[in-house]
């Protein structure tokens, strides 16, 4: 890919998508899981779009289900690319559900999907530069650089955690485990 640079703006993705019953849980409200799978196929189409070349989901950092989705709601799911690495691209989502009887709106769920981009070999490739041209997009970036910083202090003290059995045995004293040697 090209060193060239790229706004928010031109890789901002937009889709909307009526809730059926078949995308219910047993609870009469729209499953989480495919959710999931629209916020992967937005994040996928975003990245892209920014990188000029195939994408692939590398992580999800965060997915905050904030209110539930009924049948009958037309989401509306917005992405943009929030964070620019080497290959690697952040990409926001903001999901929102929208009852059209009423006309009522709803934010039901921010997302951020770490993508990679990738040749036809499966080699990582150099994406664009982004502009960025307001405040927010600002403030996005930036908060993209500390949620990797805290993913990696995260990741680096689990790993030097060593789990000594004995070392947990105080986990015996909470009401809601029960240890059984």
């Amino acid at each position: 890919m090209t060193d060239k640079f790229k706004t928010v703006a031109d890789s901002q993705v937009t889709i909307s998508e009526l809730m059926l019953p078949s995308h219910s849980n047993f609870n009469g409200k729209i499953h989480g899981g495919y959710i999931l799978s629209l916020l992967d196929q937005i994040a996928f189409a975003c990245a892209s779009k920014h990188s000029g070349v195939y994408c692939v989901t590398a992580s999800v950092d965060t997915v905050d289900f904030l209110n539930p989705i009924e049948i009958g709601e037309l989401v509306t799911m917005k992405a943009s690319v929030n964070y620019i690495g080497n290959s690697s691209m952040v990409i926001g989502i903001r999901v929102e559900a929208e009852n059209i009887q009423t006309g009522a709106c709803k934010h039901c769920n921010s997302s951020y999907f770490t993508m990679v981009a990738k040749d036809s070999t499966g080699k990582s490739l150099k994406v664009p530069g982004l502009i960025l041209r307001s405040k927010d997009e600002i403030r996005r970036f930036a908060k993209s650089i500390k949620r990797y910083e805290n993913k990696a202090k995260r990741k680096k003290e689990f790993n030097e955690t060593d789990f000594i059995h004995e070392e947990y045995l105080h986990i015996q004293e909470l009401d809601n485990v029960k240890i059984e040697q």
